[in-house]
């Protein structure tokens, strides 16, 4: 592949990588993907919200994901802190907002196995596996890969990850945060029905949440101090399973680990720019967020549209697609959006953890009343939805309006 040209190449195989891919490939962009095949690692899901879905659909992978999908129809919150100023349990309704389902619940190895496939199977794309050792621009970006191999590029779009080897090279830097608190991840079967309900119950240490999968087959993710996650992780599955059941108040009776275990330890990761020369930051090469709300792959699915929007119009005005006129536009939508979403994901975790009377007091108060007063709810749902920008032609939460499985 030494000197092969391209008018994008996409470093990254990943999920964000790989759908990056597939749209600008079918958007008629010659295209390279960089990166070595994806971990297909089993355990953890992605909860895909209406943009993403719409993205996912319109690069004709939806179909073969819609099976293995469990839709999100009820988000649930349960105040489980143990605050004086605790409120009942409210639920959000996706057909209260005209959607079938918020989003859908997919294992995220079954989704980079279908993106993988499809990529291998698109014209107008090239995958080379090789490893990328470094970054350089002139005219063009040009990408040096650790087999000898060189690429060049009009545009190169960098998502390869918090630990990005091009984001390094190109001089951008980065600004992290640790919390004291660590993710635990499994799938679980259970004896109840989940209703195609999402319950998030928020407690002392974190958000402990269940989200649906197809069946009665639920995905965890538990928000909880380093040492409990590391208990959590050697424990027997018996022993798993009874702590999980009694964390969820039995709401879906009896419980069994159905799945591999993780942990991740929390923290953000912002950068100090989302481009430069010919080059564009996409996922967590550009931002990392804690897995609360389902924030972190979908904002990563938006970078993508926002992209294919820009370059597909940058031609369609004969502009150079790596023109810097072009990646200012992208570089202001998407750090508006994550920002905006940073904050509150960061602003409900201080809250659980913070223990003060006057925040427990006013947090409470806030689920009371998006409980108990229908416009400011419905304006909620329709705010938490409203992030990411839809791929070009796409109507924004068209996949979760009608049937996503036919």
């Amino acid at each position: 592949m030494t000197g092969d040209r391209f008018e994008v190449a996409v470093v990254g195989a990943g999920p964000v990588g790989l759908a990056a891919a597939l749209a600008f490939a079918q958007a008629g962009l010659a295209t390279c993907l960089v990166g070595p095949e994806p971990e297909r690692r089993d355990g953890r899901t992605a909860a895909l919200l209406g943009p993403s879905v719409d993205l996912l659909r319109d690069i004709e992978i939806w179909p073969a994901l819609a099976e293995a999908s469990g839709p999100l129809r009820v988000l649930r919150i349960v105040d489980d802190t143990g605050s004086l100023f605790r409120p009942p349990p409210v639920s959000f309704r996706a057909d209260e907002i005209g959607l079938e389902a918020f989003g859908w619940n997919v294992e995220n190895a079954r989704l980079a196995g279908i993106l993988a496939d499809a990529a291998r199977a698109q014209s107008g794309l090239t995958w080379s596996t090789a490893l990328v050792g470094g970054f350089e621009t002139d005219d063009l970006a040009h990408l040096s890969c650790l087999d000898g191999s060189r690429i060049a590029a009009s545009l190169v779009v960098a998502a390869d990850g918090r630990h990005s080897r091009v984001r390094e090279a190109a001089g951008i830097t980065t600004s992290e945060r640790s919390y004291r608190q660590s993710a635990f991840t499994t799938i679980l079967r259970h004896e109840r029905p989940h209703g195609d309900a999402s319950t998030e119950f928020h407690t002392g240490s974190g958000p402990f949440t269940l989200v649906p999968l197809p069946g009665r087959r639920s995905s965890l993710v538990w928000v909880t101090l380093p040492r409990h996650a590391e208990r959590l992780m050697g424990a027997s599955d018996a022993d798993l399973a009874f702590a999980v059941e009694a964390a969820a108040a039995s709401l879906l009776g009896t419980m069994t680990v159905a799945g591999p275990r993780g942990t991740v330890p929390l923290s953000t990761m912002s950068v100090s720019g989302y481009v430069g020369p010919r080059l564009a930051l996409a996922g967590e090469a550009a931002h990392v967020l804690p897995p609360i709300g389902a924030q972190g792959l979908n904002l990563g699915l938006a970078d993508v549209a926002a992209l294919v929007r820009m370059l597909t119009a940058s031609r369609a005005e004969g502009i150079d697609v790596g023109a810097e006129a072009g990646l200012a536009r992208y570089a202001r939508e998407r750090q508006n959006d994550v920002r905006l979403r940073s904050v509150a994901v960061d602003g409900l975790n201080r809250s659980l953890l913070a223990g003060f009377a006057p925040i427990d007091a006013a947090r409470g108060i806030g689920l009371g009343l998006l409980g108990g007063i229908g416009p400011l709810r419905r304006a909620v749902m329709r705010a938490g939805l409203a992030g990411g920008v839809s791929h070009p032609g796409v109507s924004r939460g068209r996949a979760s309006a009608g049937s996503s499985r036919s």
